[in-house]
Formats: C-alpha cells, sequence, structure tokens
C-alpha cells in the first residue's frame, strides 16, 4: 500500500509482516524520496560483480544494487542516486549530427576525438575495465529495463532519443538500442620488451578486430599498427574486437622506421621460407608482424625482422587467413612459455 504525497508521488509503506525487500519497485533520491511501481515484486539485494565509478567520490568501491538496479558506491554513498535522461528529438541536434559522422566514417574519430560504441557487449566491457563513458544513448524501451538502465547509468550523462532517431545512428541491423561515447584515449608511446603485434598494412577490418582480440586473449600488452592497417577504433573494428581495444596499448599510424627502436627480436611469418614455426626457436617477449592479407610483408618491414617463420599447412592450401595465422602463432608462443614455467 503506498500513501501520494504533494507532488503525487507514491511513497512505499511496505508491512511489518513482510520482509523488508518484498515490495514495489524503487528508485530513491539522495533525499529518500521514492517513486514506486506498484505489483512488482523484486528479490532481495544483491551484489553486482563489476566495477561501478561512484558520482560523488569517482571511487571503483564494491556497489551494492537496489530494487531499482540503481547503482551506488559502497564506500562513501549509502543511498541510490536517481538519475535523469535528457530527452533529444532534434535530428539535428549536433551529438547525433557526430554520432552519425562516427558511425558511417571510419576513420571520423581521429578528426572529433571520441569514439562510439553501439551495443550492450561493449558497453559492458568498457564498464568492466573501470574505463569511463561521457555519454550514454539510449531509448526508451531500453531505459526501462533493469540492467540497460544500470549500464547508462555509469556514463557521466545520459540521453535519450526515439528509436527512429538511434536507428538513424546506428551502424546494425539490429540494434542494441544502447550506446557510449568514449573520449579517443590520448596518443601513447611504444613500450619495448613486452609482448607486441606488428600489423603491417592489414586492410579488412573483420581481420584487424579478431586479430585484437585474439592478442587480448593470448596475455598481448600492445598492438602497433603500420601507416595503411584498418583504423583500429573504427566502428567494424570495434565490434569485431569485441572489446579487446580496451585491454591493450594501442599504437597506429607509425612507420616502419618507428620500429627500429625496439630491442626485442620481431619475428614474422611468410611461406618462402624453410624455418618451421614448431621446431624454430625465439625469444620472449618478441614482436609478432602481420603483414598484409595479399602481398604479406613489406620488404622494409621484413628487413627488420630476426626470424621469419613458416606455418606448416599439410593439407596444401596456399595461405592462412591473417587472423587464423596470428592465432596459431600467438598460440605456440604462450604454450611455449607455460611449458617452461615462466
Amino acid at each position: 500500500p503506498a500513501r501520494p504525497s504533494s507532488r503525487a508521488t507514491a511513497r512505499c509503506r511496505p508491512s511489518r509482516r513482510r520482509p523488508s525487500w518484498l515490495r514495489c519497485t524503487v528508485i530513491a533520491c539522495a533525499r529518500r524520496c521514492t517513486l514506486i511501481t506498484p505489483n512488482t515484486v523484486l528479490p532481495p539485494t544483491r551484489a553486482i560483480q563489476r566495477p561501478i565509478i561512484c558520482r560523488r567520490c569517482g571511487s571503483t568501491a564494491p556497489a551494492r544494487r537496489t530494487a531499482a538496479v540503481t547503482p551506488r558506491c559502497g564506500r562513501c554513498c549509502r543511498r541510490p542516486i536517481l538519475i535523469t535522461p535528457e530527452v533529444i528529438t532534434s535530428r539535428d541536434n549536433p551529438l547525433l549530427v557526430r554520432l552519425r559522422k562516427l558511425s558511417r566514417d571510419p576513420a571520423a574519430y581521429r578528426k572529433l576525438g571520441s569514439v562510439w560504441l553501439e551495443g550492450d557487449h561493449l558497453c559492458s566491457a568498457l564498464v568492466l575495465r573501470g574505463r569511463p563513458a561521457a555519454v550514454a544513448v539510449v531509448t526508451a524501451d531500453s531505459w526501462a529495463r533493469p540492467a540497460l538502465r544500470a549500464l547508462a547509468s555509469q556514463a557521466a550523462r545520459v540521453i535519450e532519443v526515439s528509436e527512429a532517431l538511434f536507428d538513424s545512428i546506428s551502424g546494425l541491423e539490429s540494434p542494441a538500442r544502447i550506446g557510449f561515447v568514449l573520449d579517443l584515449p590520448a596518443a601513447a608511446t611504444t613500450q619495448d620488451q613486452v609482448a607486441t603485434v606488428v600489423l603491417d598494412r592489414v586492410q579488412d577490418a573483420g581481420n584487424v578486430g579478431s586479430i585484437l582480440r585474439t592478442a587480448a586473449a593470448f596475455g598481448v600488452q600492445q598492438v602497433l599498427a603500420l601507416q595503411g592497417t584498418a583504423a583500429l577504433w573504427s566502428p567494424k573494428v570495434l565490434r569485431a574486437g569485441m572489446g579487446a581495444h580496451f585491454g591493450l596499448r594501442l599504437i597506429e599510424g607509425l612507420q616502419p622506421e618507428d620500429l627500429k627502436p625496439l630491442t626485442m627480436p620481431l619475428v614474422g611469418t611468410a611461406l618462402d621460407t624453410d624455418q618451421w614455426l614448431h621446431t624454430a626457436q625465439w625469444p620472449q617477449p618478441c614482436a609478432w608482424v602481420l603483414g598484409h592479407e595479399g602481398q604479406g610483408m613489406s620488404p622494409a618491414v621484413r628487413a627488420l625482422c630476426s626470424q621469419v617463420l613458416r606455418i606448416p599447412q599439410p593439407g596444401g592450401e596456399e595461405s592462412l587467413n591473417v587472423a587464423a595465422a596470428a592465432a596459431v602463432c600467438l598460440f605456440e608462443g604462450l604454450r611455449r612459455q607455460l611449458g617452461s614455467g615462466r
């Protein structure tokens, strides 16, 4: 039972005979005011396994989930925070114009300085890595779903648009109708003596994303993309990477000369060599060089490699897909590390 307040807001009065959690769906603000949706019963409060950034203190202390799945900090904030999205109805809004450019132009993020992450999987991967999102864009239907509402609440600003407007900025046939705007990470410097993958003019966005995902899975720490490689933060590469971007050190637009300061060996793959991957020895860590899908490594990059290995293919095929070759090489390197106990 609830009683209306002067603002036509219902205040929950749970019965003393029932458990404290057996009540209506509650959204509470910092003043302990509650807005309820009647005839809804939810289970007790459960801990959230992923970090949540507190709006008040900026910490990522373990948080708790309220009945309305509203995030609150486990260190300083004992009450949930009411978040109200801003509603945009105009197609010509500057933010939507910006997002349309990001979703349609693979290299637009370099000029605009921001990245468009579309779909709940990419947004969740960003939150799991503790990376901040500048803006969350959702539809009314997505905001009404507790899980998506909790995810969108991790952004500093929440924007609500209609489904038609969201479709206009979506690059997916079946959009999840939630997305984050992420500030483009600052340009990083190349690190030496860390597990590395070098992309030499790998042009297919799907291949680049798959390589990033494989590299992150096998413990690679940085990826160096030479000029001519597909844009690392383009929408297609992001979707193929499945969140691997947020766990890697990514540097793009390099020239072959930029690899010379590296003291660790560069190891490439090719078909015209008699050194086999399964019998050759190479030091760890190293930088695996993956070349163009059709032309392979350029002569300038191949000259920098200390070793060029060949992957056995007893089936007689001419070559492997570059993403498949990356998986084979990285697994072989990891297998040897695990076998040696390092």
